[in-house]
């Protein structure tokens, strides 16, 4: 698992996102596809990605919906 993915779980939950051993590994590529991170460079993956989560409401509600949205296309 993403080294984030423990400070995620409220976001995950918001996105309907429940994070399983079998896709995480997607789940964990779509969050560097949205923060435009090389996959698996966590630590400035999750840099971008607090800021977009911790702060302001309408980054965060933001953030969601385009990981619901890629989310989606997955399925």
């Amino acid at each position: 698992m993403s080294c984030y993915f423990r400070h995620m779980k409220d976001v995950l939950e918001e996105a309907g996102i429940e994070p399983t051993p079998e896709n995480k590994k997607d789940v964990d590529r779509i969050i560097h596809g949205l923060v435009e991170v090389e996959y698996k460079n966590c630590s400035p993956a999750w840099k971008i990605v607090k800021e977009a989560v911790r702060g302001d409401e309408k980054l965060r509600a933001d953030f969601v919906a385009r990981l619901r949205q890629e989310w989606d296309k997955q399925k």
